[in-house]
């Protein structure tokens, strides 16, 4: 395991996925050439689904990736990753070009919870998808592009003792300035797609980060980055699917879009991709209902998604006596109200797979003051019936425009998911 290479590879991955579109069309091109076959939906796949085949199914801004092994047949079971591809920030709303004394703005919505004041002063892209009215499709992304301004000191000095701006009022994005016929927001987003803003019918755009990913402080040990809820887990999975050599099990990346907003949706972990896409790979290897029950029953599903290191200035915050650190490994995540979905059987799964890795873990479980957020874990395990647990790595600032880790344990988590998806 070489911890340097991976984190490298992480950036240029969280650097290629400004939104969950780009995300589910980075993993896609990183599959493909690879030799991932591409699935349409509505095609048949008889012909596809067969034992050794590496597939492949983008739905919107989620992804599954299947390899099948060569023994694969009725009843093989699943090991399933999965992470979702969306991080918390600002959407853009209808009719969102503005002008307020010369500065055009951009009207947008909170998306999930972003830790809103590390959004401001910072340059932010806007990255996402625009269609076209004949139905077609175009990513685009604008690079540094806008910026939500503090207002000074001088004219607010309770700044620093409270901190609590009007969504709706303070969370407008500036993006140029001029004469308020040529702000038009749609149109330079249609320009980027290379088609006529008239023509955009409709549009998908999410603010990001837009300062490079980098490795910083004494040694190089941390890393700071946007996205890395939950790119992180998304990039280890597809890192450990590309290596992995399933034998007995067919392995599986599932990686959902709108976790952070409850994951209700086609392409959410709540929606049917998922089960539709295992439901035809069974069918496809000859098997029936009572083939895949059986399939389910041998499963096992890895929700992997990031989880909180304690904070040094902070660690009230924290349970007292589980105190996951930097660099000591991934976070096993337990929940006894089923917040997240490890029990006895799934812990035990975990320590075994990260033994045969040769990589530590920690545990994570909240204190019982703070409740904890939840995952895609126990949608999948209540959805699918898969037997889960859920894992992921330690971070600090989670939710803020740049969130941090530290540099070996994204490589210790693909290090594990290449275990599990070798089975």
């Amino acid at each position: 395991m070489d911890a340097s290479a991976h984190i490298d590879d992480l950036a240029a991955f969280v650097s290629a996925s400004p939104s969950s579109y780009h995300a589910a069309a980075e993993v896609a091109r990183r599959l493909g050439a690879a030799g991932y076959e591409t699935l349409d939906e509505t095609a048949d796949w008889a012909e596809a689904v067969r034992p050794g085949a590496r597939l492949l199914i983008v739905r919107d801004g989620s992804v599954i990736a299947l390899a099948l092994p060569d023994a694969a047949g009725r009843g093989t079971p699943f090991r399933v990753l999965g992470a979702h591809t969306d991080s918390p920030g600002f959407k853009l709303k209808p009719k969102p070009s503005t002008v307020t004394f010369g500065w055009w703005q951009a009207g947008v919505e909170v998306y999930g919870g972003p830790v809103v004041p590390s959004w401001f002063d910072r340059e932010l892209e806007f990255a996402g998808r625009v269609v076209h009215r004949d139905g077609a499709a175009h990513l685009v992304r604008t690079g540094p592009f806008a910026r939500i301004p503090h207002l000074a000191i001088h004219l607010d000095r309770a700044v620093n003792d409270s901190f609590a701006p009007d969504k709706q009022r303070e969370l407008q994005p500036i993006w140029g300035v001029g004469a308020s016929e040529n702000a038009d927001i749609v149109a330079h987003l249609a320009g980027l797609a290379g088609i006529d803003g008239a023509d955009v019918a409709g549009y998908d755009i999410i603010t990001a980060d837009s300062a490079a990913p980098a490795r910083f402080g004494a040694d190089g040990k941390l890393f700071a980055s946007g996205r890395l809820d939950n790119l992180s887990s998304v990039h280890a999975g597809v890192a450990a699917l590309l290596t992995a050599e399933p034998v007995d099990a067919i392995a599986v990346l599932a990686a959902f879009d709108h976790e952070e907003v409850g994951s209700e949706s086609r392409s959410g972990a709540a929606g049917p991709f998922l089960a539709d896409v295992l439901e035809r790979v069974s069918a496809g290897l000859g098997g029936d209902r009572s083939d895949l029950a059986r399939a389910i029953a041998g499963s096992w599903c890895l929700s992997s998604d990031a989880g909180h290191a304690v904070h040094p200035n902070r660690p009230d915050r924290h349970d007292p006596v589980n105190r996951p650190v930097p660099g000591a490994g991934p976070l096993l995540k337990i929940n006894a109200n089923q917040r997240y979905m490890t029990d006895g059987a799934g812990a035990a799964l975990w320590a075994r797979t990260c033994a045969a890795a040769g990589v530590p873990y920690q545990e994570f479980v909240s204190n019982n003051s703070v409740p904890c957020g939840s995952t895609i874990g126990p949608i999948t395990a209540a959805r699918i019936g898969i037997p889960t647990l859920d894992v992921g790595v330690p971070l600090l600032s989670m939710h803020s425009a740049r969130e941090l880790c530290h540099v070996d344990d994204p490589a210790y988590l693909s290090a594990a998911i290449k275990v599990f998806l070798s089975a």
